[in-house]
């Protein structure tokens, strides 16, 4: 995997169902080596912390090959960054890792932690109010991503794929099921691996609902 472009956004009003809301969504493109910590990049916008940001959401990756997918699909080119990604990527299919896979190079290390959700704020972004459903019948989340090993990135960095050696459970998986209703031996699978703890603290409860 190559990063090609990185993302940094700042806070900026935009409408969202009516309402006047903060967002991180528009990012712009960052030049330069960049740190990467824990809770990820330095400078970029988290405004909603219920659903964004966090450890397991440390770094937000697209590809340039999804984005050749939606420019095709809608008619009209669509921009890196324009879902609100951390790093661009090539060279990686992202609807095909699993949960848990880890990225290395020579000083950042990442693990992918699970699918990004479409919501309203993206919907809004695209100017389009049915389009978390588009996203969602594309079955292209992109990756999130914790960071095992901090250090500095900077476009052109190249990463070694490393598939987890547990059960592995597709990104496209997981988004299409995210939201599902999910058969105790589903639930005890995803809780098994890597996931993120958003979706393991939902998880949980609905295991101990099912018991």
């Amino acid at each position: 995997m190559r990063i090609e472009q990185i993302n940094i956004g700042s806070r900026t009003l935009l409408t969202v169902n009516g309402r006047k809301r903060e967002t991180g969504i528009f990012k712009e493109r960052s030049e330069g080596q960049i740190a990467v910590c824990e809770l990820g990049l330095p400078g970029d916008a988290i405004c909603n912390r219920k659903y964004h940001g966090g450890p397991d959401q440390a770094i937000y990756l697209y590809s340039v090959e999804d984005y050749a997918w939606w420019a095709e699909a809608l008619g009209q080119d669509v921009p890196a960054g324009t879902f609100g990604e951390n790093f661009t990527t090539s060279g990686q299919d992202l609807c095909g890792i699993c949960v848990g896979d880890v990225l290395v190079s020579e000083s950042v290390t990442l693990q992918v932690s699970a699918p990004r959700i479409p919501c309203s704020t993206l919907a809004s972004r695209m100017g389009d109010k049915q389009f978390a459903k588009k996203f969602m019948k594309a079955g292209r989340s992109g990756a999130y991503c914790r960071v095992l090993e901090t250090g500095d990135v900077q476009a052109g960095d190249e990463y070694a794929h490393r598939p987890y050696d547990g059960d592995r459970i597709p990104l496209q998986t997981f988004f299409k099921e995210a939201h599902s209703k999910l058969s105790v031996d589903q639930l005890r699978r995803y809780l098994a691996a890597p996931i993120d703890e958003r979706t393991r603290r939902d998880f949980s409860r609905k295991m101990a609902a099912s018991s």
